[in-house]
């Protein structure tokens, strides 16, 4: 088992603070303050380390509502902010913490001398925010791709072509990589799973309530506009969304729900790369992992009615229909890197209606999110090195391992649990692997290209860099030290 402790939850104990979530803007606060730049002023640290009584409502009976006695004053004085759906004391910790790394990527991309991760980080950033290039080229970053898939002359060549698609990140049809075997915890193999929908869950498409038929209405709209913007007829793009609609539904249909896949035996179907044929006859596996550079070892099917589902789909749908599908998906994948237009319809549907924002998030907000995501650990190098320096990461590793020791001490003294399950909890306890601040080995994004003046582009080859990264998994032991989030991520995880 282990225990992944982020640097910005941890730092809060190292400091000696009481009330964590309000006294921890950063990790590594009391670190020294990173150089200033003219574009960018840090922030102070918009926390005290010590209990807010103003988070309190003293006006509530607590006998009657104690939560609104205890965290009203907190509520009333932090009403959600136009750019988000919910907020909380850790969704502000999340947002201070953007201004910090805002202010590290500003610094990368004006830095004159920089070393191979700054020049990533910084030109990454860069790319994203120049404005003025990203709308002088509208769509055309992505006509490669429409033209590669109209260029599609029969059904067999739609296996190469997928395969490149999932490299480059795109999502469509069914996931592919590598996973832990589920029977093996030791081992990672190949796995394929449901994937390909454009609406969040099955259960959009096939719920019958008014308000589920209200949002597959506004779907089949939000789907048209995006075509029209490619430059099709509003003729032409409702009779395409239409049949994106209708293959996304069969899809849906087959594949499981959310109660479904918290059960483990019902993702549990381990295949030789032979038997795929039995399972999805008529797809050319073969060409799709050779394409994909997958190894064709034992493998694991998550969903096999899905697949038959998509298999049936291939071999019955005439070619136009799946070129439109990958069409759509290309366009949905890639609008928030393309010109004002994409963007705005995209926030309007899947932002402000399906998830109920009223504002889209500045640029800059949006831009640190993506390359937080896509290159986290190179971000996260620049991170540490101003907000956690090795000597806080040493103190909270002595913490850590002081508490373990503790709770093997209380273990011991139990007087309700007998001796073979005390073994038995200690032993658990002598397994866990705390990760604290960020990993103990770097990734190594020398081969990575990034190109300043191409955010799609750039995008789409951190995706094939962490594609590779990812396959070369398949077939070796589990690698227990890899680092599941990015060390500027305000959270922590436990992974069994």
């Amino acid at each position: 088992m282990r225990i992944g402790l982020t640097l910005l939850v941890l730092s809060l104990i190292v400091a000696g603070l009481a009330g964590a979530q309000q006294s921890n803007a950063q990790a590594g606060a009391s670190a020294a303050s990173p150089p200033q730049t003219q574009m960018y002023v840090e922030p102070a640290m918009p926390y005290t380390p010590s209990l807010d009584v103003t988070a309190m409502d003293r006006s509530v009976d607590p006998c009657v509502d104690f939560y609104a006695y205890s965290c009203g004053g907190w509520q009333k004085n932090n009403p959600i902010p136009p750019d988000q759906t919910s907020w909380s004391v850790y969704g502000k910790l999340y947002e201070d913490n953007l201004a910090y790394l805002r202010g590290i990527l500003e610094h990368a991309a004006a830095a004159q001398d920089r070393d191979a991760v700054t020049q990533k980080i910084g030109d990454y950033y860069a790319a994203c925010m120049d404005e003025s290039k990203i709308e002088q080229r509208g769509a055309k970053p992505i006509w490669p791709a429409l033209v590669e898939i109209q260029g599609l002359q029969n059904a067999r060549e739609l296996a190469p072509l997928m395969a490149h698609l999932h490299i480059e990140g795109e999502t469509m049809l069914f996931g592919s990589g590598s996973q832990q075997d589920p029977d093996n915890s030791d081992a990672m193999i190949v796995g394929l799973s449901q994937d390909g929908l454009g609406l969040p869950d099955r259960d959009y498409y096939t719920k019958d309530d008014p308000k589920s038929k209200e949002i597959r209405e506004r779907y089949l709209q939000h789907v048209q506009k995006m075509f029209e913007l490619a430059g099709r007829t509003p003729e032409e793009a409702k009779k395409m969304a239409a049949t994106v609609m209708t293959m996304e539904t069969a899809m849906a249909k087959a594949t499981l729900d959310n109660v479904e896949m918290r059960d483990p035996a019902a993702t549990d179907h381990k295949v030789k790369f032979s038997e795929l044929s039995q399972m999805a006859p008529h797809f050319d596996w073969a060409a799709y992992f050779k394409g994909a550079q997958i190894s064709t070892a034992d493998l694991n099917v998550d969903q096999p009615k899905f697949l038959a589902e998509f298999d049936r789909q291939y071999f019955e749908l005439p070619l136009a229909d799946w070129k439109i599908y990958l069409k759509w998906h290309v366009l949905a994948d890639a609008a928030g890197a393309l010109s004002a237009p994409f963007v705005e319809e995209d926030y309007r549907f899947n932002s402000a209606y399906l998830a109920g924002t009223k504002e889209i998030k500045p640029r800059w907000k949006r831009c640190v999110e993506q390359e937080d995501q896509l290159l986290g650990e190179a971000f996260g190098q620049e991170y540490v090195k101003r907000y956690f320096p090795p000597e806080a990461k040493a103190r909270v590793q002595e913490m850590v391992k002081n508490i373990l020791a503790a709770m093997g001490f209380t273990i011991q003294g139990l007087d309700w649990m007998g001796p073979e399950t005390k073994q038995k909890a200690l032993l658990k306890l002598s397994t866990f692997n705390p990760k604290i601040g960020y990993p103990d080995k770097w990734r190594d994004y020398f081969k990575l290209e990034i190109v300043r003046g191409d955010p799609l582009g750039n995008a789409m080859r951190v995706h094939e860099f962490e594609t590779a990264r990812d396959l070369a998994k398949i077939g070796k032991p589990v690698d227990k030290g890899e680092w599941m989030m990015t060390p500027p991520t305000v959270n922590a995880y436990y992974d069994p």
